[in-house]
């Protein structure tokens, strides 16, 4: 679709300071010239600088005299949720240029002015805010400016080579449309300041109000993007989604031992080796676990098989993760909206499919009655020893890993996310590897495993037991998918389905002290598989109360204007981000903050504690995480009474917290 072309509309609005200084000013100046000569040449250099900073428009003329501002947005229509860049041409007159931005980074050898009034991009306010309509926002942190040229001149200083920019050039504007914006045309407007300059004179500074039309319209495509986006990086709503600038060096914060990463030059390899790292960890999460024992027993049936082909089965299994990886960075990368590891979990739908696979396979592997299988899903039954198995065994794995995050993968995602295409596949692609690695090991040394039963009695109990654990697997996916379902945000998500998980479970630890006492006499292995047997029965009768109940902790469910009133009652907030289907998330709540001393701090007087929980795909909480510039959860966000970020992490100890609540408590308001 055609871009949309704007007339750009000169506000009236004009700097109307006048500089009144006498040369006597000059006299006040430090390191001034001794011979009268130099002292004067020295006043009228400062004050030629001066003029420069503040310029009068009737002795240098006005800035757009010489600088053509136009506007062009990416399509005429675009749907709600959507992304919108926009193009600003500025077309500067031979022989003038215009300053850079404050923040523009100057190649070496160059210098700003100090007097300089800097380039700006700005959006018109009305009592304070933004008077751009509801449901559209651009976003100016993320403003693509061209390449810096540099301008030679004596400004009062000796001849030095200013940054700046000139000729014709493009800046991109990113916008995004929002997910619940009203059908309807809106008018934006956008405020371009700048100051055209030689390298003698300058004219006084203008800004040129840039009105831009846009109908916002359901089921709208972007279609081609016009010939003034040939340069534009579309990669830059990525950092958006992610909320935080793709040059920001990265924090890692795990149970308080926390550094920093520069993904710079040769830091991008240690960031490539912890993210590895992470993906390792994340095999020992609650997501993963249930399926571990699965790809032991498989490999503890092959043990005696020709190493090569352990080692080729692992390798097949481990492409299938890092293909799974990588397929879904390609997709954060390439889809408006898709922004996190564990987003797909937000669609109920994805939960429940996965619930119901799980739960079929579960099934299948206790042998208590049979299912007959589809085709697809005997490859990736226990036994997983043909090369398609494996394959699938791999993505299933990886899939199911999704709804948590290993501690160091959190912060290592939500930088990759910012970056181009090939940065996020190296990105992830390396968590990938990290996850795949133990099964390569175990594959390696097949005598790790060979100690399992293959075969008897003892071996079906083992199978029989991983298949009622992997059906509360499924139970947990299929209840926290029809949660998601159900729950209308930011209503708290039902908790029921938490006694269909516990119940399995107990079922498993009573079969494994049954089945024991049945198959052997050996009085050790009684009373230590007995001991199993009563402790998995013990923590699945606790899962069933604890996450039934919804905890010492009385939490109020986020909205942005509850976390106003909170700050403006002068309350320290406590936000903790979390789904029904995070079970990392759930994890930390039980260890850590629902513990007896941070529980009783966050119902304290003047602490606030704030649950955001997405499990519905809450756009206001999605929104809150992008604002605290992550994109995957569990994450704790701790605030002071003034707004001030105090403490944030998504791996934290009891002690953190509370010293992270001490620390608010100091912030002056």
């Amino acid at each position: 679709m055609d871009g949309l072309p704007t007339t750009a509309r000169a506000s009236e609005r004009m700097t109307s300071d006048r500089l009144e200084r006498s040369t006597d000013d000059c006299a006040v100046f430090p390191r001034a010239p001794q011979s009268a000569l130099s002292f004067t040449s020295f006043c009228f250099a400062w004050m030629f600088a001066m003029l420069l900073a503040v310029p009068v428009e009737a002795q240098f003329g006005d800035s757009r005299d010489k600088v053509g501002v136009t506007a062009v947005a990416s399509t005429q229509e675009v749907a709600p949720g959507g992304d919108l860049p926009i193009a600003i041409t500025f077309t500067i007159a031979p022989k003038w240029h215009i300053w850079t931005t404050e923040t523009a980074v100057l190649p070496e050898g160059m210098v700003a002015f100090d007097g300089a009034i800097f380039t700006a991009l700005a959006l018109p306010e009305i009592d304070g805010q933004p008077a751009n309509a509801p449901g559209t926002e651009m976003h100016l942190k993320f403003v693509k400016w061209p390449a810096v040229h540099g301008a030679t001149a004596d400004l009062g200083e000796g001849e030095q080579t200013y940054g700046v920019y000139e000729g014709t050039f493009t800046v991109y504007v990113p916008m995004t449309i929002a997910a619940g914006a009203t059908e309807g045309t809106r008018t934006l407007t956008l405020i371009a300041s700048f100051q055209t300059c030689t390298d003698r004179n300058c004219m006084a500074p203008a800004e040129v109000e840039l009105t831009i039309p846009v109908t916002i319209k359901r089921g709208a495509s972007s279609g081609t993007l016009p010939t003034e986006f040939a340069n534009f990086d579309a990669n830059v709503f990525g950092a958006i989604r992610g909320g935080t600038a793709a040059s920001d060096v990265i924090q890692f914060d795990v149970f308080g031992f926390d550094f920093t990463i520069d993904p710079n030059g040769s830091g991008f390899f240690l960031l490539l080796l912890v993210a590895a790292l992470g993906g390792a960890l994340l095999n020992f999460t609650p997501c993963v676990l249930p399926v571990i024992p699965l790809k032991i027993m498989g490999l503890a049936k092959s043990a005696g098989n020709h190493r090569g082909r352990m080692l080729y089965l692992s390798a097949v299994m481990s492409a299938g993760i890092v293909g799974f990886w990588m397929a879904l960075g390609l997709t954060i990368t390439s889809i408006s909206g898709f922004s996190s590891t564990n987003q797909l979990f937000q669609y109920p739908l994805f939960t429940i499919g996965v619930g119901a696979i799980i739960g079929v396979m579960a099934i299948g592997m206790t042998g208590f009655f049979t299912i007959p299988l589809p085709q697809f899903l005997q490859s990736v039954e226990a036994k997983h020893d043909s090369v398609l198995g494996s394959f699938l065994f791999g993505i299933m794995t990886a899939v199911l890993s999704t709804p948590c995050t290993a501690p160091l993968m959190g912060a290592a995602a939500a930088w990759a996310v910012l970056q181009p295409t090939d940065t996020v596949l190296m990105v992830f692609a390396s968590i990938g590897i990290g996850m795949a690695m133990p099964y390569i090991i175990l594959s390696a040394f097949p005598k790790l495993v060979s100690r399992m039963p293959r075969a008897g009695a003892a071996s079906e109990l083992i199978k029989q037991s991983m298949g009622l654990l992997l059906l509360a697997a499924a139970a947990f996916f299929l209840g926290s998918g029809a949660a998601s379902w159900l729950v209308e945000p930011p209503d708290a998500p039902a908790k029921w389905y938490w006694w269909c998980v516990a119940a399995p479970g107990v079922a498993a630890g009573a079969w494994i002290f049954i089945r024991t006492m049945q198959i052997t006499r050996a009085p050790l292995r009684r009373i230590g598989w007995g001991i199993l047997g009563a402790i998995i029965v013990a923590i699945s009768v606790t899962i069933g109360v604890t996450q039934s109940s919804h905890g010492p902790v009385r939490w109020i469910l986020y909205t942005p204007a509850r976390m106003d009133a909170a700050l403006a009652a002068g309350d320290v907030v406590v936000m903790d981000f979390t789904a029904e289907w995070c079970l990392n998330c759930k994890a930390l709540e039980s260890t850590v903050l629902y513990s007896t001393a941070v529980a009783e701090l966050l119902n304290s007087e003047g602490v606030t504690p704030i649950k955001v929980d997405i499990t519905g795909n809450n756009e206001l909480g999605n929104e809150a995480l992008r604002k605290a510039k992550r994109a995957t959860i569990p994450l704790l966000v701790i605030y002071a009474p003034n707004g001030t970020e105090v403490f944030k992490s998504d791996a934290y100890t009891p002690q953190q917290v509370i010293d992270a609540i001490a620390a608010a408590k100091q912030v002056v308001k």
